[in-house]
């Protein structure tokens, strides 16, 4: 299907390279939020996505910083008794404590877990990003003809938002058109998570799943009054005991599309309920768009930076 390849390859051309984890999520987050932007009554998808994305783009923050290497004895000026260097050996102390930390974090903390993550977000943008592209350039016709076997679901989904942005020029306000793109973009979200996502959770520890399911967590709230009907979290929708105990795991499809179904989709549709010109949601999209960082992340990032710069790199 070279018409998909193109559009695959011309949206991998606006990305950093993947060695650029946290650079190439902000690049990932900024795409689906100018998607909605541009076609909030259709491209429900692209902003719920820009959201998870900037999630993921906090724990990407933190695999960066726990992957920067030990110390180097050698950028301290050695650790030979004869030295004499008073100064040098306080400096060291701490400088040694850190590192040890580090290791013992390193050993423990599920790296390859944590990588699951990452893989996760450049593979959905790989498998629907381009179709979005291909719809605002020929509309669904150019999405069908990228489309293969394997995306029945996606493609099924397109043809629903298609048949909401025709209900919408014949009447704006039609709630059948709504209700068009909602399943359109429901299945979109389906295929997301049975084609990309379940794969690899499937391949996460038993710790991990664990971890991952305690950290799924959305906010739309966007900072506003209004936000405890707009946060999803797995943890407390599972239970935290059966979380512990594996009766409950956010990587396990049937759990995780429960959650989605019960309180994510509900959680996203408050909020997007408010958007419209200068509305906190739009706001925050905008600021996903042109790559800002929110504070957690700043603070995240300049943590990491320090330690870098100071210890670990």
């Amino acid at each position: 299907m070279p018409e998909r390849e193109v559009w695959i390859a011309m949206l991998e051309e606006r990305l950093p390279g993947e060695v650029q984890a946290v650079e190439r999520n902000l690049a990932i987050t900024s795409a689906y939020a100018s998607w909605y932007l541009e076609k909030p009554e259709l491209f429900k998808w692209a902003g719920m996505a820009a959201f998870a994305s900037r999630q993921v783009g906090l724990a990407l923050v933190l695999f960066e910083l726990m992957h920067a290497p030990s110390v180097d004895a050698r950028r301290t000026g050695g650790t030979g008794a004869g030295s004499g260097d008073l100064f040098g050996a306080l400096l060291r102390a701490p400088l040694s404590l850190a590192s040890s930390l580090h290791t013992f974090a390193a050993d423990r903390l599920l790296f390859s877990d944590f990588d699951v993550i990452r893989r996760g977000n450049n593979g959905i943008y790989r498998d629907i990003a381009w179709a979005h592209a291909a719809y605002l350039h020929g509309g669904v016709d150019e999405v069908e003809a990228g489309c293969g076997r394997e995306d029945d679901l996606m493609l099924e989904g397109f043809r629903l938002i298609d048949e909401g942005r025709r209900g919408f020029a014949d009447d704006s306000g039609s709630m059948a058109a709504c209700s068009r793109v909602r399943e359109g973009n429901i299945l979109l979200l389906r295929h997301e998570q049975q084609h990309t996502l379940q794969p690899l959770f499937e391949t996460v520890s038993p710790a991990g799943r664990v971890v991952v399911s305690f950290g799924s967590e959305l906010d739309f709230s966007c900072g506003t009054e209004e936000g405890r009907d707009r946060r999803a979290s797995f943890a407390g929708f599972a239970g935290y005991l059966e979380i512990v105990t594996g009766i409950r795991s956010v990587t396990v499809e049937k759990d995780r599309w429960a959650w989605i179904e019960r309180e994510v989709l509900p959680a996203w549709e408050a909020a997007e309920g408010s958007f419209c010109s200068g509305s906190a949601i739009e706001r925050q999209l905008r600021q996903m768009a042109a790559k800002e960082s929110d504070p957690l992340r700043f603070v995240t990032m300049t943590t990491g930076n320090f330690c870098r710069r100071f210890s670990f790199g």
